[in-house]
């Protein structure tokens, strides 16, 4: 009985996880104290193939990544990845290089799909996701890799306003399958 009642508990905690990277399906609203799309009620950023997307100050990444999340362990991936979510403005324009689970979900209220990159704590309970928007003319599902594939992405990370909110992404020219 304990047992059950501690994985009820662990998979509750997972599903706010993931509610919390904003990876809500549907007519669902995604909200979260950690993702930088986080404003219940609002949508989230980016959309399929950039089309909501206005171009970026910096769009295409000029050799090396100023933030590499692919050197580094697990636990410190996810300190990063919750250090940009939490400060974006700190990342603002910057080249950031990271792998992990692709996922997609299709928002209602703006008729598109957004694409993320999920990362994992060293735990695996507590994922936390950042998008990203494909740069050129790409079509989902047709183009992009199937969900849970590992990804490899390096892009510049920017903001938009949709709905008038603000939200952050990785403006990114290529996704490599791992």
């Amino acid at each position: 009985m304990i047992m059950k009642k501690c994985v009820s508990m662990l998979l509750i905690m997972c599903m706010f996880c993931l509610l919390a990277a904003g990876c809500s399906k549907g007519g669902g609203s995604p909200s979260s104290g950690n993702n930088t799309n986080a404003k219940e009620g609002a949508a989230p950023a980016g959309g399929t193939a950039g089309e909501n997307s206005e171009p970026s100050k910096k769009t295409t990444v000029d050799g090396a990544a100023d933030v590499d999340l692919t050197v580094l362990s697990s636990t410190m991936v996810f300190a990063e990845v919750n250090n940009i979510v939490t400060k974006p403005a700190g990342y603002m324009g910057k080249t950031i290089k990271m792998s992990g689970a692709y996922t997609s979900e299709y928002w209602d209220e703006t008729d598109k799909e957004y694409h993320y990159v999920i990362i994992s704590d060293a735990t695996g309970c507590c994922p936390q996701g950042l998008e990203f928007i494909w740069n050129g003319k790409h079509s989902y599902p047709g183009d992009y890799p199937e969900k849970l594939s590992n990804i490899e992405i390096i892009g510049v990370f920017d903001s938009y306003d949709e709905l008038g909110q603000t939200y952050y992404y990785l403006a990114v020219d290529d996704i490599s399958i791992k």
